[in-house]
């Protein structure tokens, strides 16, 4: 199984990234190909919702934008599952995973006709508040809703905080395992 964690967080030592790291390890520890992503180390601009928001991405499902954007979204599209993990600003997703999604879900949604790459994928969304610990659940129904739209299927939901970052790292590395062992064949 192919896997990919995409973490959207330009801390590279923080709450967010041992987050990710939990994941990796996890699912190479359990035999598979994982690669993390880290968002913010890439090009990928805001959507611009061409021709007054149809363009290429709603009839050829793919972005118009060159950046680093399109090389992404090919390597998403042949992976096999997913750990999308973000930092909570504000009470939502980072702003690189937020652009990022916005941009994917136009290019890989699902369709009345069952087409789209990411149907019934297994995904994880971690969500990582290194402050308060608020704004945890508006953040995870974010991701929530856009894995509904992209017809993914829902693993775990995982917030995270400072205070009980030892046990959800734990919990992280379980989930992600738990993944690869469980739809590996699916």
């Amino acid at each position: 199984m192919r896997v990919l964690v995409v973490s959207s967080s330009p801390n590279k030592d923080g709450l967010t990234a041992a987050c990710a790291r939990a994941a990796v390890e996890a699912i190479r520890r359990a035999g598979h190909q994982v690669r993390e992503i880290r968002l913010n180390d890439l090009d990928i601009r805001h959507c611009q919702a061409c021709n007054k928001g149809w363009g290429s991405c709603w009839d050829k499902r793919q972005c118009c934008q060159e950046d680093d954007f399109g090389a992404l979204h090919r390597e998403l599209v042949a992976a096999d599952a997913y750990v999308w993990v973000t930092p909570v600003y504000f009470g939502e997703p980072s702003e690189s995973m937020k652009a990022f999604l916005d941009r994917l879900r136009r290019c890989k949604r699902s369709t009345a006709d069952g087409h789209g790459a990411f149907i019934n994928k297994p995904m994880i969304a971690v969500a990582a508040a290194g402050g308060s610990g608020n704004g945890i659940v508006s953040c995870l129904s974010c991701l929530e809703r856009w894995i509904r739209h992209v017809s993914g299927r829902k693993v775990d939901f995982i917030g995270v905080t400072r205070f009980n970052r030892a046990y959800k790292l734990a919990q992280i590395a379980r989930a992600a395992e738990f993944m690869v062992t469980e739809f590996s064949s699916a």
